[in-house]
């Protein structure tokens, strides 16, 4: 641990270094997608959802403002890449499907960024990513565990 910095700090900001350094690796797949960034992650989140999920549940899992969520998922259901479905569950709360077009779009982003994927493992063993994902699920999991907590 360094004298100036708690484990914490030093922590937080690898974090804040490596999101920036994983947006700068795959911004040639987004470009070659024609879709801003804030689009193609919630398109990303719509296809890779276990069962079509509503805009605040994006905004949750994301750590977006639900209004940016909202402006992305709408331009995508004007593109046609997306639609809003009833949700059951909730009157107001739409859920949001990917159309064909969305999943195509989606699969050809996907080939792209594992090509980008295979590039890098051939400097970081599979095994080491496969460590960190666990370490920083749990980090993460006992944070958003924190902030239920703290506003109830």
């Amino acid at each position: 641990m360094s004298e100036r910095f708690t484990d914490f700090e030093r922590f937080a900001d690898e974090v804040a270094r490596l999101r920036g350094r994983m947006r700068a690796l795959f911004t040639e797949t987004r470009a070659e997608s024609g879709l801003p960034e804030m689009e193609l992650t919630v398109l990303t989140a719509v296809v890779n959802a276990a069962t079509a999920p509503t805009v605040a549940q994006i905004g949750r899992s994301l750590g977006h403002p639900r209004q940016v969520v909202q402006r992305a998922a709408n331009r995508l259901a004007e593109l046609g890449l997306a639609a809003f479905a009833e949700n059951p569950d909730h009157k107001r709360a739409s859920l949001i499907v990917a159309t064909k077009a969305g999943r195509t779009l989606k699969a050809a982003d996907h080939v792209r960024a594992q090509a980008v994927t295979r590039a890098v493992m051939t400097r970081i063993e599979g095994p080491a990513f496969a460590e960190a994902a666990d370490r920083m699920h749990a980090i993460r999991t006992e944070i958003e565990a924190y902030l239920r907590e703290r506003e109830a």
